[in-house]
């Protein structure tokens, strides 16, 4: 069955994924798990696991009675989630913010801890007419301060995509100041920003860079050792030392500022920087040049 063929309730879904996710991070699914995260009764968590076998996926689970619970059976294969540890490791994170906003949460997953960088300061009022202008294809005026130009600065934006970078967003928008698509911190807005009911004149199929695809090959710094560089392709499970990742040209820069590649001026120390971009040329100077601008918009300088 396709997963487009399944019409799933969101609440179903999430807790279809918790299903996959536990069994095949962890070995063992109980009732419990779905119990403690969703606070439902076993009854109704035996019924998710049931239909997600019926329904979904009947060959994923078998029941251990040995471990009194469902363990993946050996044909395991995801259904409603992409099979990678980092969906593990994402349930892990949400378990401790969850856990620290309600103290008296009780979901059974093991001790883990996330390493928290300060979070950009965005007010609600803006968000709140972002997401409005966003949504409805319509223009924003607001204020913006902008690290290029001293001051506050009237803008006229055509928004069409929220993008997040790490723990941090900004709007991919036309500006008419600018007479261009560019990426504004939702942080820099000031004031009260409005959402106009004039429609957007430009949309995201004008966005050049946001349309055109790019493809990123990455390899171990080829300053370090054939052995650092072994254990470097291992950990991003490289064939023959490449990785290829494909992106849009306009998040490009925000792909290789997060992985520490820095094109024009690599780190002195190859153990910090540990990647290289293989295809720097083909790649285009133009889309790596914006490295500087994106790391000031996203936060990561």
């Amino acid at each position: 069955m396709k997963k487009t063929d399944w019409p799933i309730r969101w609440d179903l879904l999430l807790r279809y994924r918790l299903i996959e996710i536990i069994a095949l991070w962890e070995g063992r699914l109980t009732t419990n798990h779905i119990c403690h995260s969703f606070g439902i009764g076993r009854q109704q968590a035996s019924k998710d696991i049931n239909t997600y076998l019926r329904e979904l996926a009947p060959d994923n689970l078998v029941y251990d009675r040995h471990l009194k619970g469902y363990v993946p059976a050996e044909n395991f294969s995801p259904v409603v989630t992409l099979g990678h540890a980092s969906e593990y490791l994402d349930l892990l994170a949400r378990q401790e913010h969850l856990s620290d906003t309600f103290e008296t949460l009780n979901i059974s997953l093991p001790d883990s801890t996330v390493v928290q960088g300060p979070h950009r300061v965005v007010q609600p009022d803006v968000m709140r007419a972002v997401v409005t202008a966003t949504r409805h294809g319509r223009q924003l005026r607001a204020g913006y301060a902008s690290l290029a130009q001293p001051g506050i600065s009237q803008r006229t934006l055509e928004p069409h995509t929220l993008v997040c970078v790490g723990h941090n967003w900004h709007l991919r928008a036309w500006c008419e100041t600018t007479g261009e698509f560019s990426d504004f911190a939702l942080s820099r807005f000031r004031g009260e920003p409005e959402a106009v009911r004039l429609r957007s004149r430009r949309t995201v199929h004008q966005d050049d860079e946001w349309n055109r695809e790019l493809t990123l090959v990455l390899t171990p710094d080829s300053r370090l050792s054939k052995e650092r560089q072994d254990i470097i392709a291992t950990d991003y499970g490289m064939t023959n030392h490449r990785l290829e990742l494909t992106t849009r040209a306009a998040l490009a820069p925000y792909v290789l500022s997060r992985l520490g590649v820095a094109v024009d001026t690599p780190h002195p120390d190859p153990l910090v920087q540990q990647l290289e971009l293989a295809n720097a040329e083909q790649v285009g100077r133009g889309t790596l040049h914006q490295q500087k601008t994106v790391k000031a918009v996203a936060g990561l300088c």
